[in-house]
């Protein structure tokens, strides 16, 4: 067992964050709702959590499942397992049931902690998932009378911290692992970049399932400064402009659907130009309409936006400042730590203005996928991780984006992946083949659509394949409409020419 000593050198966030709690105590953590926990509390219930999962048999190593809506008990969770050096598993809650019980087997889950209704003990017995820990009464119970789980973390940079699922080609999820090194890292670079302090308050509107939850989470427990979280459902641009009144809020990030809305809402020119410092937007791209918005409301604040992907731990590049408008349509520059590339087949820098694949390098970037050689393999060809992204550097060099990885439809902030959609339309007897596509949506920016080719000529309609979309998908994934089609145009290769379905589509409309 390493000392004391040695273990506080080391860059793992069990030592970074329990630094904050030791140093700054009585300063609020975590704010949700009424709820507050200062960073002394959270430091002791996420040890007394800990217990509760060593209790259950959970040791280092072992994968831990958070099936939990945004709320404090998330991060107590997520804390507790860095604790036990136990690997965290968030599950978007928006899942169905058949999508959250695919990755509890796939992750080898030993343990579910759960808000779900139903409760998610009906899901949670799958696979190897022997303790669930439902969050309500009994959980205040069983935390308030646990002890703190007092011994030194075994903790190594190079261990997993997280386990985080995106999509592939296949149309199954893949678990991203993600270390305490990558975690650390991304944080580092964030406070950096941002220039965020200790008297700073964060408010997001990210869900804390997605990696941009947790990437802007960790800045603020480690500098021992604020974090509000906002309910993860109905989302109220009303209550979020009171939110960041009452709380001072300096930072905050929301997508751009949800900027709209603010902006546009009366009670945004109540809020003290000097107070909010910087507005963010991410996970989808913003109208310029939009960011223009956010300007006149907040013409103090620097408007930044964030660009990146589950496998390098969140944000790789920001576009800040002045460049917000100067460059709108850019993604930004690279952030510090990461080293990126936009290069051909063969792994060699395509010239500025030309498009290329971005690929990274630094201490960012995953280990790699759960169980999935081959994909750990082909992503890190040529020793650089590839994102699958097509973008151009300009002379400047600021990076933008010219298609997104495998086609991925980002609808309202959620990331779809045609693929996954596709697998469950062809799961549908009477549907031959099936292709999905992005189209433009005036409120979610984009929805997925899909082209089929039935079996038989017959009754089948687009009601019945969205019902059973709808059976087995989030509410986000199902297609919002169902085109029907004799053939699917291919090339001579055999791969479906979707930029021509969406030319069909667009001269449809």
């Amino acid at each position: 067992m390493r000392s004391t000593l040695e273990q506080s050198r080391r860059l793992v966030l069990p030592e970074l964050i329990g630094r904050a709690a030791r140093s700054r105590p009585d300063r609020p953590a975590i704010v949700f709702g009424d709820e507050v926990r200062t960073h002394a509390e959270l430091h002791d219930r996420a040890a007394r959590f800990a217990s509760l999962l060593a209790a259950g048999g959970v040791k280092a190593g072992d994968r831990v499942a958070l099936l939990l809506h945004n709320r404090i008990e998330f991060v107590e969770a997520l804390l507790a397992c860095h604790r036990l050096a136990a690997v965290a598993v968030p599950i978007n809650f928006r899942l169905a049931a058949d999508e959250i019980e695919y990755i509890l087997d796939d992750s080898e889950a030993l343990a579910l902690v759960c808000d779900m209704d139903p409760p998610g003990a009906e899901i949670g017995r799958v696979g190897r998932v022997g303790l669930v820990l439902e969050v309500g009464p009994g959980y205040e119970d069983a935390v308030a009378s646990a002890p703190p789980w007092r011994e030194v973390p075994e903790v190594a940079e190079d261990d997993v911290a997280l386990m985080c699922y995106t999509s592939g080609t296949t149309g199954r999820p893949k678990g991203a692992l993600l270390t305490h090194r990558n975690l650390v890292a991304s944080t580092l670079s964030w406070i950096h970049e941002m220039r965020a302090g200790q008297d700073d308050v964060w408010l997001s509107g990210q869900p804390l399932f997605h990696i941009g939850g947790i990437n802007g989470l960790l800045p603020f427990l480690v500098l021992g400064a604020t974090v509000i979280i906002t309910p993860s459902t109905r989302f109220d641009p009303e209550a979020m402009l009171r939110l960041i009144d009452a709380h001072g809020v300096t930072m905050c990030i929301f997508v751009p659907t949800q900027w709209a809305t603010i902006c546009a809402h009366d009670s945004a020119s109540r809020i003290d130009p000097e107070q909010l410092r910087v507005a963010m937007w991410g996970a989808s791209p913003a109208p310029v309409p939009t960011l223009r918005a956010m300007g006149r409301a907040f013409p103090r604040a620097a408007i930044v936006s964030a660009y990146g992907q589950t496998e390098m731990a969140g944000a790789t590049t920001l576009l800040k400042g002045p460049d917000s408008t100067r460059k709108i349509g850019s993604v930004g520059r690279p952030m510090l730590g990461v080293e990126m590339r936009v290069v051909d087949d063969e792994v060699r820098d395509v010239p500025v203005g030309q498009v290329g694949e971005i690929v990274y390098r630094g201490p960012n970037v995953m280990a790699g996928y759960h169980e999935r050689p081959e994909a750990t393999r082909e992503a890190f060809a040529g020793d650089w991780f590839h994102s699958g992204d097509l973008a151009r550097f300009d002379e400047e060099g600021y990076l933008w984006l010219v298609d997104r990885k495998k086609d991925m439809i980002v609808s309202g902030g959620e990331n779809v992946y045609p693929a996954e959609v596709e697998r469950v339309l062809l799961d549908h007897p009477g549907v031959a083949e099936a292709a999905v596509i992005g189209a433009p949506h005036p409120r979610w920016v984009e929805t997925p659509v899909a082209f089929v080719v039935l079996r038989e000529r017959g009754d089948l309609g687009q009601d019945e394949l969205i019902a059973h979309c709808r059976e087995y998908l989030a509410g986000y994934k199902k297609p919002s409409a169902i085109i029907v089609v004799d053939e699917l145009p291919r090339n001579a290769g055999g791969k479906v020419l979707k930029r021509r379905l969406r030319d069909t589509y667009s001269h449809q409309g």
